[in-house]
């Protein structure tokens, strides 16, 4: 999901509250808290000798122990709204970064309208071989999360 789609199913429902659904089904807990917004750059040179790069929409978000907390879909786009200088494109794809076991980063897959309030699905992050036809390795399968290359 872009920050332009983002930006639209928050502001579908602005007065509602925010859930946020891990790949596992659980939920991020519904007090937490949008600590940052960031254009996060990553440049690189794939196993096959490509030089890459990619550019994301970063949220990180962070639970306290303040159970009182909800963040409205009114105030997160307004946080966004903040940031536009920062990300300089409504066409970067959105994640969250959260952490359970381990800070992890999951891209937003979808949104939905409930009753409860606007629902983003979050899905998950694989490593994959980019390039399977030059990285010299039999048996590369990036369909597989591309453990076996390289």
């Amino acid at each position: 999901m872009t920050v332009a789609e983002f930006r639209a199913a928050l502001l579908a429902s602005p007065d509602q509250p925010l859930h946020l659904m891990l790949p596992d089904g659980d939920f991020v807990p519904a007090h937490f808290h949008v600590t940052e917004v960031g254009r996060v750059q990553k440049d690189f040179i794939d196993c096959g000798g490509t030089t890459r790069s990619a550019t994301t929409c970063l949220l990180q978000v962070w639970v306290a122990s303040d159970t009182g907390h909800r963040l409205t879909a009114a105030k997160l786009a307004g946080i966004l709204a903040l940031a536009a200088p920062l990300l300089k494109s409504d066409d970067l794809a959105v994640e969250i970064e959260y952490e359970r076991d381990a800070v992890s980063q999951f891209p937003v897959a979808a949104a939905e309208q409930t009753p409860m309030g606007t629902l983003f699905h979050l899905g998950s992050k694989h490593t994959d071989c980019l390039a399977p036809d030059r990285c010299g390795v039999t048996g590369c399968a990036p369909a597989t999360g591309g453990a076996a290359c390289c």
